[in-house]
Order: structure tokens, then C-alpha cells, then sequence
């Protein structure tokens, strides 16, 4: 049974040092020239190659089943990395997004808020405002989100099936934010887009980061209406 790897030590990246997720290790070494860097199960075995490291890359590890949700590793090393976050204070409330594009070697950071909104509005509104920056891009893309509604919503096919009932859900109910997710869908239809969970609030770098970016959104003055929001 292959082991999995909870380390990564970067000798040669944009930062080197310890990782301790594959994510966020990958936006250091992902289109970085000689990139040298390996995954470990122990940070004492990761910090002792660091020392002398020896070059080899780690192959990917396939993640163990198991009834808790574990974040999907990616498929393939894409030219593009975005990690989006959203939220609104009180959901319903003053809400915002942010985004992290990391593309060539430099990184990128949008964000937005709006009056009156939702948590998974704003997550919504993260992935579009990144996506609609990637507009006839022929790059491939990795996007992380923390939103489990936003990721199963398009890996799982439910936002085009409720597409294809006129945005009615499995259930006969109306699905929400049907404006959002039906722009969603369009960006993704003409992209070269993968889309993966990340763990919220667990140490990724660029996942924090964006939630900074939604929260002091989220809190500027003379914000606009959410003209889609109905609640």
C-alpha cells in the first residue's frame, strides 16, 4: 500500500523550504526551471533531505478513501494555478470574494464585495470574477475553492443538470443562484479548467490569503448591490 505523503521539502523553487500540502508546494516549483523538491510522511525525514537533497522528484500519491473529505490531488501540472474564497458576514450580509492567480511566476490578486449577499454567492462570484480574467486562454487551469457546493456543483455535474431542467433541481425545487452558476458553467465550457477542494483554514498560503481579501472586501464602505441576490 503506497504511503501517503504529508511533507514536501522544496531545495530549489520560488520559496524554498517545507510544505506541509501538496498545493501549495506545487504553486513553488509548478513552471519553475530545475525545480527540485521530494514528499515525505515525517518532517524529520523531510527537513534531513533538505539538508542534501538529492533531486528526485516525488511521484504522485493516490489519496486513501474515507468517510471524511480529504482535498483532491491535482491530475496534472497545470500553466495556471487560482485559489478563490468568498463569504459575507451574518449570510445573509456584507459579503466578498477574493483571488489568487499565480501564472508565470508572478501572482495576481482581485477582489470585490458587495451590500447584501451570501457565503456561497461570494464563492461563486470568486471563481467567475478569476475565470473571466482566463477569457480565450488556452492554458490549462487548476482552481481551488474551499466551497464543497461550488467544487460538486461542477465535478459533479448538478449545476448542468439543473441547467438542462431550467434550472429546476433533482428534487423539483428551483436551484439557487442560478444567475452565477449559469456564468460559471459558460466560462468553464470554453476553458481548460480543473476544479479542486482545498481544505478552508488550514495553513494554505494562498487559501488564507484570499480569505483576507474577502473579509477587508467585504468590510470597505459604499459597497454595491448584489443585483442577483434575491433573498
Amino acid at each position: 500500500m503506497a504511503v501517503k505523503k504529508n511533507f514536501y521539502a522544496i531545495a530549489k523553487g520560488r520559496r524554498p523550504g517545507i510544505y506541509s500540502n501538496w498545493p501549495e508546494a506545487k504553486a513553488q516549483v509548478m513552471g519553475f526551471a530545475g525545480a527540485r523538491y521530494k514528499g515525505f510522511v515525517t518532517r524529520e525525514e523531510a527537513e534531513a533531505w533538505l539538508k542534501n537533497p538529492s533531486g528526485t522528484a516525488p511521484k504522485r500519491v493516490p489519496k486513501k478513501a474515507g468517510k471524511k473529505a480529504m482535498p483532491a490531488e491535482p491530475s496534472r501540472v497545470a500553466d495556471v494555478i487560482i485559489y478563490t474564497d468568498g463569504g459575507a458576514r451574518f449570510n445573509p450580509g456584507p459579503g466578498g470574494y477574493g483571488v489568487v492567480i499565480l501564472e508565470n511566476g508572478k501572482e495576481q490578486e482581485f477582489s470585490g464585495g458587495y451590500q447584501l449577499t451570501t457565503n456561497n454567492r461570494m464563492e461563486l462570484m470568486a471563481c467567475i470574477v478569476a475565470l473571466r480574467r482566463m477569457r480565450g486562454s488556452k492554458k490549462s487551469i487548476t482552481l481551488y475553492s474551499d466551497s464543497q457546493y461550488v467544487v460538486n456543483g461542477i465535478t459533479k455535474g448538478w449545476a448542468r443538470g439543473w441547467r438542462k431542467r431550467g434550472w429546476i433541481k433533482s428534487d423539483k425545487q428551483p436551484a439557487i443562484n442560478a444567475d452565477l452558476w449559469g456564468e460559471l458553467l459558460e466560462l468553464t465550457e470554453n476553458l481548460d479548467v480543473e476544479f479542486l477542494w482545498v481544505r478552508g483554514h488550514a495553513g494554505n498560503h494562498y487559501n488564507e490569503r484570499c480569505d483576507q481579501l474577502a473579509v477587508a472586501a467585504a468590510a470597505a464602505a459604499d459597497l454595491p448591490r448584489d443585483t442577483g441576490y434575491l433573498g
